[in-house]
């Protein structure tokens, strides 16, 4: 996941570049970006089907091989909509989408007691990617240029993951039974096929309203600190090492969530970990030096990187497991659009208004709704607990349980 993350972080380096290299402006420049979101997303939906049928060493492999071509002909396009085609479909759609979706669904399938610190361990991988990859990437592109900095990439893709992808040739076991699965598989098998009393689909679309909101705000720090800090006159150098440190923080940021996650559950460490996300873009407005941004950098990785895994664990913890996949499948995409949105819309206000000032509201306003999208579905959790023996078998409902034996 890690080497598959290449495709995300190292366009939002040569973005400046990209800008310059096509005479196009921010937001045409923060396209390409949106393109390899909307082809991860979607990519994973058709990587998950692949790895379902085939194992999960047959999407990698074949993600390894159009990862690699896809740095290798996007660092030699001559327009811009080859370059968008490159990053949308073969390191999008095809190359980094095949190191996401299929390694969570098939972490998930290998535990059960501690499912929510192993996705976050398997998922942290993405992260590792943005802590390694914008240095990394900037080096290259002031050593070489961007166009050689995407080959050398795209060289060490195809290298590396071809062989990896052998380690990942076994199939996970078949489980029947879990008898020690804990609450998770207790919330599992005891939910009715209305989760929260709502329809499963309408259930399904809040959550994806609430990702792709939260990841609207996520994106406009993650996609355009680069570009931020050289209009600040910081430099680019600076900027890639921000992306690193907020990535790198995310990292720790969802080994504790997924922790959290095992104890609270995924509706309440996803509300902590929006309050927080929103606090952080708040920061972002009175402060722009640079240690100050270094810092706001670090709080905000610390505060976002445990968001998008809660969704997972929710969809599992209040779904039917036989409808888990797709519905894991549907909110992830749903983040990933806020992603590919948010990256976009910041660069288009950025163009109207000639400031970032305006694209950081405009995230902290995406925030508020996923809060309140959040806030809602927690208060109906927390009075259905409260109410049916149904949910007793929840991490929620043993919190509430215990708070109304108190009170």
């Amino acid at each position: 996941m890690t080497i598959g993350g290449s495709g995300m972080y190292a366009i939002t380096v040569v973005l400046p570049r990209i800008q310059q290299e096509f005479s196009v402006g921010r937001a045409q420049a923060s396209f390409p970006y949106a393109m390899t979101l909307v082809g991860f997303g979607v990519g994973g939906i058709l990587m998950g089907r692949l790895a379902d049928r085939f194992g999960v060493m047959v999407p990698v492999l074949l993600g390894g091989v159009a990862l690699g071509s896809g740095f290798l002909v996007a660092g030699s396009a001559h327009d811009l909509w080859q370059f968008n085609l490159a990053q949308g479909l073969l390191i999008g759609m095809l190359g980094s989408s095949a190191t996401f979706a299929p390694l969570v669904a098939d972490t998930s399938q290998w535990f059960t007691r501690r499912r929510g610190i192993a996705l976050a361990i398997c998922m942290s991988g993405n992260y590792v990617a943005g802590a390694v990859w914008p240095p990394v990437a900037q080096h290259l592109v002031e050593l070489w240029g961007w166009r050689s900095a995407y080959s050398a990439i795209g060289f060490f893709c195809l290298a590396s993951m071809l062989p990896l992808a052998l380690v990942l040739k076994r199939r996970p076991p078949v489980v029947t039974r879990a008898p020690h699965a804990g609450h998770a598989a207790t919330a599992a098998s005891a939910v009715p096929d209305r989760p929260l009393n709502l329809n499963v689909n309408l259930f399904t679309g809040l959550l994806s309203i609430a990702g792709l909101s939260c990841c609207v705000a996520m994106s406009m720090p993650q996609v355009h600190i680069v570009a931020y800090c050289t209009d600040l006159g910081l430099g680019a150098t600076q900027g890639a090492q921000m992306l690193s440190l907020m990535l790198g923080a995310g990292i720790v940021s969802r080994l504790v969530s997924g922790w959290l996650s095992d104890h609270l559950g995924g509706l309440i460490t996803l509300l902590i970990g929006s309050l927080l996300q929103m606090l952080a873009l708040l920061l972002f407005l009175p402060f722009k030096g640079l240690v100050p941004l270094y810092v706001i950098s670090g709080l905000f990785g610390l505060f976002q990187g445990g968001i998008v895994p809660c969704y997972a664990l929710i969809v599992r913890e209040y779904c039917q497991p036989g409808q888990a996949g797709a519905r894991v499948g549907t909110v992830l995409m749903a983040t990933l659009f806020g992603m590919a949105l948010g990256g976009w819309m910041s660069g288009a206000i950025f163009d109207w208004t000639g400031s970032y000032r305006a694209a950081f509201l405009n995230g902290i306003a995406f925030n508020l709704l996923n809060a309140v999208v959040v806030a809602w579905l927690l208060r109906r959790a927390w009075l259905l607990a409260l109410s049916s023996p149904t949910l007793d078998g929840t991490r929620l409902g043993a919190i509430a349980h215990r708070f109304q034996q108190r009170t």
